[in-house]
């Protein structure tokens, strides 16, 4: 089997292959302070628990936008699975060049998110990751990664309006009913929820006025199943995105 890491802000998300298939998956929040000690403890229990020892993994591809956590991870899969990691990062090949300023500024997720869309679904697409941060990654009809649009996450919205102010309360993120709320809380729930998806409606709508021809639409990330309630932007929802791309990008590197 093939292990597939993606080290995100917020969470760590595992996938075990089975060949092209992904047997099962995985997520533990990212806690920078946690030892390797402590991950492969954590992560050798939930494999087992999802009826995957270590001995059946026979590779591993991380990819990681947090560095100090790419160590510990590094040290999990040579210590504990006995396989030294393949990492996604500049030098590795991923079949997507790169077109911009400064390609070395692009995170590792978005490219390895370009690179399972456009394998599934052609191009062009554009790949909205709904996590830590709302990202648009484009790719154009012949594959190449030609940019986006970064904002604050959801997550990171809905945390701020709570520490930020004095007397709103903090709340469970849920599509409300109506965008006039009634009180507090579906005020906030229509504000942040809706706000979104007039933030993603009106960016796909300016990218794809930029672009030649048509683009598909998908989302990836934890809030991506959310948003299709509330918009027919969206055409496709993947929750398995980034780890679909880093097995892919794994195949194409490991002779």
């Amino acid at each position: 089997m093939l292990l597939a890491i993606d080290i995100g802000n917020t969470n760590v998300t595992f996938g075990a292959f089975d060949g092209d298939k992904i047997k099962t998956t995985w997520r533990v929040s990212t806690a920078i302070h946690r030892t390797s000690d402590e991950y492969a403890h954590l992560m050798l229990s939930l494999m087992e628990r999802r009826g995957v020892t270590g001995s059946q993994i026979k590779d591993v591809v991380v990819c990681s936008v947090v560095p100090p956590m790419l160590i510990v991870f590094e040290q999990v899969c040579k210590s504990f699975l006995k396989k030294a990691p393949l990492i996604v990062e500049a030098g590795v090949k991923t079949g997507v060049r790169i077109d911009m300023d400064n390609p070395r500024e692009v995170g590792p997720d978005r490219i390895v998110n370009a690179v399972a869309a456009h394998n599934l679904y052609g191009g062009p697409v554009i790949v909205i990751d709904m996590g830590t941060a709302t990202t648009f990654d484009v790719v154009s009809k012949d594959g190449r990664y030609i940019g986006g649009a970064i904002a604050p996450g959801i997550a990171i919205a809905t945390e701020a309006l709570f520490t930020r102010t004095a007397v709103l309360p903090r709340i469970e993120l849920a599509i409300p009913k109506k965008a006039i709320g009634r009180n507090s809380v579906a005020a906030m729930q229509s504000g942040i929820l809706f706000g979104y998806i007039g933030l993603i409606e009106g960016l796909v709508q300016r990218i794809q006025a930029e672009l030649d021809e048509k683009a598909r639409v998908v989302a990836t990330g934890g809030f991506a199943t959310m948003a299709p309630q509330a918009t027919s932007v969206i055409e496709i929802v993947n929750p398995d995105l980034t780890l679909i791309g880093l097995r892919l990008i794994y195949n194409m590197n490991r002779d």
